[in-house]
């Protein structure tokens, strides 16, 4: 047996117990200090333990002091029934998650720079083959590591984790923030996952909802407006109870929401081992000295391995990002739409589409500031969309062709939603929605997985496409055509031409190309010579040539 402190801060409240299955659910009363912790101890032996915490609510929702049980704010894992507990494990004598030892920590990690992201969702990725409603878990994502280790991508971001009310959804309703969802496996199969990511090189990035809770998260039935804002301050962008990170109570020296938070980002840093986080929401957030402080904790935390700060800005700012900013990167919202369209073959603002390729000229300051997308969760696939234009067949994958090229050429760290690399279609819905792995036998799919798969090869070995280095040497908006050339002091140069029209243009002259010589074509491997600054191509109708030298 051994004595196990069980804590809970609750300030304002005016008294608290503890029950559980130790105690046969009769309530043991707590303390309350001079910091607002109530406490109690109980000598347990090893082994798993329910338990809650009843107060009296401070809430403005429900009378005054009315009785409420709660899970633990900070419970690790929650029994996600009609009972909702906390589970306790004890091990030794002592609180355990559980009893994973890692064996990849010195692995070499790729830097921001290097990075190409895949995003998918845990329970649609994969997992009950020949069964559309059979949920992925973690063990089915690792199960799969050798095909994204040969696709080529070094970072994978997974949509959000925590434990949800039910066993389907999205993530972007957590419940409780500490405590891992139940229905993608127990935490030791997160931990092999991430485990297996870093015996690859391969950075697992967690996506993060610290703008709002579900509305019967812990906090909310303790006292709502100590962490919460007592309405929406966005009511057209509204999810759920959102977190006051200006509230500071004067009393305590603290502020409530941002030390909550705090805890939450520092503990899945520590206990899971994870490189990044895109921060959802971040618009709604709002508060960068917020931001700003918890991504350093995160990166203190995670002490001499990388960390990737996203922010997921609608509409993207550079006011985020860059030194003395709060985050790493911001989601490229701009980049997506402007894509979207050219691939549609809708008529492409110049200026836009350089500004898509180059987003220093919208004044984000670095090759990391940025990541691109023509596609995520929030979004139709590729395929979707063009198939709402009537572009279908070997045309729609000529399209997807133009847009990976695009995308693994311009400036900011690319990422690749689920399934973009085959050529899946399906549309944005939160219902389930496993990956169509079947399409993997045709030969247009197949042959779009390989193009993906040379690009980001591309992108991983050619320094040239991690730096800011760009010129736009050629344009002709009569015919549609833009060129583009990255390099950097090494030498090496990719260059690009688009045709972003309808036209097949023969024999088309591109003046002022970068260096004479032999250049590449990567995404039809081939060499062409140039010779006094010109290259001659044909260029098919919405086609992107590669070339490298």
């Amino acid at each position: 047996m051994a004595t196990i402190r069980f804590e809970l801060f609750a300030p304002y409240n005016t008294e608290a117990s503890l029950i559980g299955d130790f105690s046969d659910w009769e309530a043991l009363p707590m303390d309350k200090d001079d910091s607002g912790i109530f406490s109690t101890e109980v000598d347990l032996a090893d082994g798993d333990y329910n338990y809650k915490f009843r107060l009296r609510s401070k809430s403005w929702f429900l009378e005054e002091d009315t009785w409420v049980d709660i899970v633990d704010p900070y419970a690790s894992k929650v029994i996600d029934d009609e009972n909702q507990t906390g589970v306790v494990h004890i091990r030794e004598g002592k609180r355990h998650l559980d009893d994973f030892e890692w064996q990849h920590d010195d692995k070499p990690l790729p830097p921001d720079h290097q990075l190409v992201i895949y995003e998918m969702h845990v329970g649609d990725f994969s997992g009950g083959d020949g069964d559309a409603y059979s949920r992925g878990q973690f063990k089915d994502v690792t199960a799969k590591l050798d095909y994204l280790t040969d696709l080529g991508v070094n970072a994978l971001e997974i949509m959000p984790v925590e434990e949800y009310p039910g066993e389907h959804s999205w993530g972007y309703n957590p419940r409780h923030f500490f405590a891992l969802e139940s229905s993608y496996g127990p935490s030791e199969d997160l931990k092999e996952l991430v485990d297996e990511c870093h015996a690859r090189g391969i950075r697992i990035l967690k996506d993060g909802v610290y703008n709002h809770s579900e509305s019967s998260s812990p906090l909310t039935q303790i006292d709502h407006d100590y962490w919460y804002h007592h309405e929406p301050e966005d009511p057209n962008n509204n999810w759920g109870p959102e977190f006051d990170y200006e509230h500071y109570d004067e009393n305590l020296d603290t502020y409530p929401a941002r030390k909550f938070i705090g805890d939450v980002i520092r503990y899945w840093v520590s206990e899971y081992h994870i490189d990044g986080i895109r921060f959802d929401a971040a618009a709604q957030v709002g508060n960068y000295d917020f931001m700003g402080w918890v991504v350093q904790e995160a990166k203190k935390t995670a002490g001499s391995k990388p960390f990737y700060a996203i922010a997921e800005h609608i509409p993207e700012t550079p006011e985020i990002v860059g030194q003395g900013r709060p985050m790493d990167a911001c989601w490229h919202d701009s980049f997506y739409f402007t894509l979207k369209s050219l691939m549609a073959g809708e008529q492409v603002d110049f200026e836009r589409l350089k500004d898509a390729i180059d987003g220093q000229r919208q004044g984000f300051p670095g090759s990391t500031n940025l990541v691109n997308y023509l596609s995520n969760h929030d979004h139709n696939h590729v395929f979707a969309d063009l198939g709402d234009k009537g572009i279908l067949g070997a045309e729609a994958f000529k399209r997807a062709w133009l847009g990976a090229a695009i995308l693994m050429t311009s400036i900011g760290v690319p990422l690749i939603w689920m399934g973009q690399e085959f050529g899946e279609y399906g549309y944005k819905t939160t219902e389930k929605n496993k990956l169509e792995w079947a399409l993997l036998g045709n030969e247009e799919n197949k042959a779009l997985r390989e193009l993906y798969k040379g690009l980001i090869r591309l992108r991983k070995e050619n320094s040239s496409l991690h730096g800011t280095d760009i010129n736009f040497f050629h344009e002709n908006r009569d015919l549609g055509v833009l060129a583009y050339v990255r390099w950097n002091g090494e030498g090496s140069r990719v260059a690009v031409i688009i045709n972003t029209s309808g036209n097949y243009l023969k024999d088309y002259l591109v003046p002022g190309f970068p260096a004479d010589g032999v250049w590449h074509e990567w995404t039809n491997d081939y060499d062409l010579n140039v010779e006094g600054g010109n290259l001659v191509t044909d260029l098919a109708e919405y086609e992107a040539k590669v070339f490298v030298i």
